[in-house]
């Protein structure tokens, strides 16, 4: 089992299945590498810039998986326990980039491809039940992901305690292991800096219009049944 399994084996709940993260894998060699995208780098203008997009696919999402094969390789060959624990911060934030940037992608979709819209159905439904509106549920998303100091993840977790949706937050890297993943935001300044410079609050109003709700659709429906 390679490491990054590991991690998202722990983010599993207990004695529960995660619904599986679409990462990239060279299986023959047991290599990450950098998944391709569905659409194009302006594909998703003018809620977020072709240029923003190329530079965090491209540079910050490959760093991730190159650091995380490196940390891989380096603890296949550490000679002790105690050399294994030091590259532990390694593999936590490299596999946790990897693994989260591979969940932000299939969050994203072109409005030709209906990104921004969410039907009637059982997402809906259940934003409703545990948010009061669709909009109550943005604006909370909105909130909390805007108040971390420093960098981070907004996510809306499916909780396989409470059968609910909830807005939590991780810090840095670090993967959802609370919650089953179903819309991830991205509050690194790489993902909006350069378009919307320190207003994170415009990135993260612009962002609705290019959620991948279809996609965040399958992913309740699919934890709801754990």
């Amino acid at each position: 089992m390679s490491v990054l399994s590991a991690i998202a084996r722990a983010a599993r709940p207990a004695t529960r299945a995660l619904p599986r993260a679409s990462l990239s894998l060279a299986a023959a060699r047991g290599v990450h590498s950098l998944p391709q995208l569905d659409y194009a780098y302006d594909a998703l203008e003018p809620h977020i810039s072709g240029q923003i997009m190329e530079l965090h696919h491209k540079k910050h999402h490959q760093a991730y998986v190159n650091g995380l094969n490196a940390a891989e390789e380096s603890y296949a060959q550490a000679p002790s326990p105690k050399d294994q624990i030091r590259l532990q911060p390694a593999l936590k934030f490299n596999g946790g980039g990897h693994i989260n940037h591979s969940l932000f992608w299939k969050n994203l979709a072109p409005a030709s491809a209906g990104g921004g819209e969410l039907a009637a159905g059982p997402l809906k439904d259940a934003l409703v039940a545990d948010f009061g509106s669709v909009d109550a549920f943005k604006k909370k998303m909105n909130t909390v992901t805007g108040a971390i100091q420093g960098s981070g993840w907004g996510w809306l977790g499916y909780s396989t305690e409470t059968k609910k949706l909830e807005v939590v937050t991780t810090a840095n890297q670090d993967p959802l292991l609370t919650h089953v993943p179903i819309i991830g935001i991205d509050i690194w300044e790489h993902a909006f800096y350069l378009q919307y410079h320190n207003v994170k609050a415009d990135y993260l109003t612009a962002i609705w219009n290019v959620v991948n709700f279809k996609e965040a659709e399958r992913r309740f429906v699919e934890a709801s049944k754990l």
